[in-house]
């Protein structure tokens, strides 16, 4: 009896224990993991300690900012070149916070290129690390998967196909769902989504998301905006989501298409039919609202050429990778015409309820909700030694 009461206070005193858990996400998606996983840890355990190099989400949901990612963020090689001395500078800053606060768990948010420099230093000071968002060594390098697991002492994916590569490098791996499945729901009723946008119910509305990336937009969105001059007819409408980074690079003068604020895709994605997309997280959203996308890539004949060395993969597109099986069509390089594109998008608008049927089954691989409350409890795990 005696040794029952022992044990179960000591657990207890270790269930109470304060963990320092320091954070770092160089970029805005990593912001909204990081936010979504410390609103989770507080429910699990409120006097947790999170500090992080991160954004402002992050910081509304109480972690402590060390340092702001805004302040760092470039994109593209020149201008990297251009700031490289404030980067190593900043990987020198938070090498010797981290060292100092010596917290429990470093856990890393995707951010390779930064996030396992940093890594590598802090693995030195004895500290553990997990890192959230591994790098794709499924898709390309596989090689990293055992330089990765030599670092970090946990991973933890957000799709299931990730794992045998990193097993077979020797790393501790662990799937517990995708925060997508959580996170993209309309905030509308199909009804008031087709009024806010509209939108008749006997309307076919196609949707064109051309990407983020400057040269994603320019290879892409001009044969998009001509597929719809094909597709074109009285019943038919088209609406463009624009995220603000990008609104200056969009024109769509000449075609009558209606430009939506991005916040607004996932109602926008409730009401449409098909999609017209640049592969990408983009169309896992669309699949997980039963939205079938033709699926496009185009990149620089050159980057073309080196990609088909070092990526070995069946196909680029997330549902189809998740199913194993061409599910959603996939047009690349010279194959992105804008008669191909109004073929496919035909084809979807006459087999939907078998694709979308197709795309349920493969979305059910990313997991049940709460992915976000399971990753919190496994790392209050890691950082408290209960792995």
């Amino acid at each position: 009896m005696k040794i029952f009461l022992r044990q179960n206070i000591i657990g207890a005193l270790k269930e109470a224990e304060i963990l320092k858990l320091f954070f770092s996400a160089g970029e805005a998606s990593g912001d909204v993991h990081g936010a979504s996983l410390a609103r989770e840890i507080k429910k699990i355990a409120p006097a947790t300690e999170i500090i992080a190099f991160g954004g402002n989400l992050m910081e509304n949901a109480g972690v402590k900012l060390v340092r702001k990612y805004k302040d760092y963020n470039v994109m593209g090689v020149v201008e990297v070149l251009k700031n490289i001395r404030r980067i190593l500078k900043l990987l020198d800053d938070l090498t010797e916070i981290i060292r100092a606060e010596k917290p429990d768990l470093l856990i890393l948010i995707d951010y390779p290129d930064f996030n396992w420099r940093l890594a590598r230093r802090v693995k030195k000071f004895g500290i553990k690390i997990l890192s959230y968002i591994p790098p794709s060594a499924w898709a390309w390098r596989k090689g990293r998967a055992k330089s990765c697991a030599e670092v970090a002492d946990v991973f933890i994916a957000i799709f299931p196909f990730e794992l045998p590569v990193y097993q077979a490098a020797g790393a501790k791996i662990f799937f517990l769902g995708n925060p997508l499945v959580d996170s993209v729901k309309p905030s509308m009723s199909k009804a008031d989504a087709q009024k806010f946008f509209g939108v008749n119910p006997s309307d076919k509305v196609i949707l064109l998301m051309p990407g983020s990336r400057k040269q994603e937009i320019k290879l892409l969105l001009p044969e998009m905006l001509a597929a719809t001059k094909i597709l074109a007819n009285k019943n038919t409408k088209f609406f463009l989501p624009v995220a603000d980074n990008v609104e200056n690079l969009i024109n769509v003068d000449g075609f009558d298409i209606k430009l939506v604020n991005s916040a607004r895709r996932y109602d926008l994605m409730s009401i449409a039919d098909a999609a017209i997309a640049t592969s990408g997280t983009v169309v896992l959203e669309a699949a997980l609202l039963n939205l079938p996308c033709v699926v496009l890539y185009k990149m620089a004949p050159l980057n073309f050429f080196i990609g088909k060395l070092l990526v070995d993969i069946k196909f680029f597109s997330l549902p189809n990778i998740l199913a194993n099986e061409k599910i959603l069509t996939e047009l690349l390089q010279d194959d992105v015409t804008p008669q191909k594109i109004s073929s496919e998008v035909i084809k979807i608008l006459d087999n939907k309820s078998l694709v979308v049927e197709k795309l349920h089954s493969a979305c059910e691989k990313l997991g049940e909700h709460g992915a976000a409350a399971r990753v919190a409890k496994k790392i209050l795990e890691i950082a408290g030694d209960k792995i």
